[in-house]
């Protein structure tokens, strides 16, 4: 059980570490927070150099490629994080269940038991939910309390529009970013299929080290491609990127830890990594604000439900 523990470990960090990008964000844009997150990653790392072993060509590439992924992962993920809130954000992400299983049968071999299924299907209901929460706060006002002054009749109709598609450029600039957190999720369960793959042969230590090294090599040289502006000082002073790191070591070490448990199952582990999503609701509330939190509660009591049984 040892696996599930260290996997229950990651997904409550990783819970933590959305809010905590939201708010580096808020003080440095997407390629700085990326950038700066990476290398203070792989800064923390550096005193364990020493026990770190050189792998072979084959193995090298995979790693190459693994990192690639969350490359463009992070860059997807961080863009949408920015722009939606973090508690949808936080659900949207459970995505990664359905494509994590997918690939965890499809590529692993792994069986898939009745209740992983049923937990699977569970999972996609509370997903799907999220379609109608526009409507389910806008009946929540209609029952509250009549539009009666000039704010709060705007206020129903651009919640009208967002439902029935009047307002397309703005609904049109929602998807976008939802489709990025999809996106994201993909290329996050792409990652945590290689994982398995990568700890048969290589150490998380290992693993965690070349990993970041070829992030922080992605990053740079996107910038460097690019010629992006860095504000160098006003970044480092972002103490958020500085915790976001911190999380990431910690998490990500525990999640290849249990990776290179032979009992670990991808298909298991994806499940119980979302439980990350109850801290990210609350975090939406109580750090920003967030309204909605009981209709995403209730979407993500049926994902939980979900994921217990799956787990099962």
């Amino acid at each position: 059980m040892l696996w599930m523990l260290l996997t229950l470990f990651y997904g409550v960090v990783k819970g933590l570490r959305e809010i905590v990008k939201k708010k580096s964000l808020e003080k440095s844009t997407v390629m700085e927070v990326l950038f700066f997150y990476t290398l203070i990653g792989f800064v923390i790392l550096l005193p364990d150099v020493g026990e770190v072993s050189f792998i072979e060509p084959r193995l090298l590439m995979l790693v190459a490629v693994k990192s690639f992924v969350i490359f463009v992962a992070w860059i997807c993920g961080f863009k949408a994080i920015r722009e939606i809130p973090v508690s949808l954000y936080g659900l949207l992400d459970l995505s990664r269940v359905l494509f994590a299983t997918l690939l965890g049968v499809v590529f692993i071999k792994e069986d898939l038991r009745p209740t992983q299924m049923i937990g699977i299907l569970l999972v996609a209901a509370g997903l799907m939910a999220l379609r109608f929460e526009g409507r389910f706060r806008a009946k929540r006002r209609a029952d509250a309390e009549p539009a009666e002054t000039k704010e709060a009749a705007e206020e129903q109709a651009a919640s009208k529009a967002q439902d029935t598609g009047s307002e397309k450029k703005p609904v049109s600039r929602m998807w976008l970013f939802v489709v990025l957190s999809f996106l994201s999720a993909f290329l996050n369960a792409v990652s945590g299929t290689m994982d398995k793959v990568l700890t048969k042969d290589v150490s998380p230590a290992d693993l965690q080290f070349w990993y970041m090294l070829f992030l922080v090599l992605f990053y740079a040289l996107y910038i460097i491609i690019s010629r992006m502006h860095i504000d160098w000082k006003k970044t480092l002073k972002n103490h958020w990127i500085w915790i976001l790191s911190i999380l990431f070591i910690l998490a990500d070490r525990a999640l290849f830890m249990a990776n290179q448990i032979p009992e670990s199952k991808v298909t298991v582990m994806t499940l119980i990594k979302q439980s990350g999503c109850i801290v990210t609701i609350l975090g939406g509330r109580l750090v920003f604000k967030e309204k909605g939190m009981l209709y995403k509660l209730l979407c993500a009591s049926v994902i939980i439900a979900g994921i217990m049984i799956g787990v099962l």
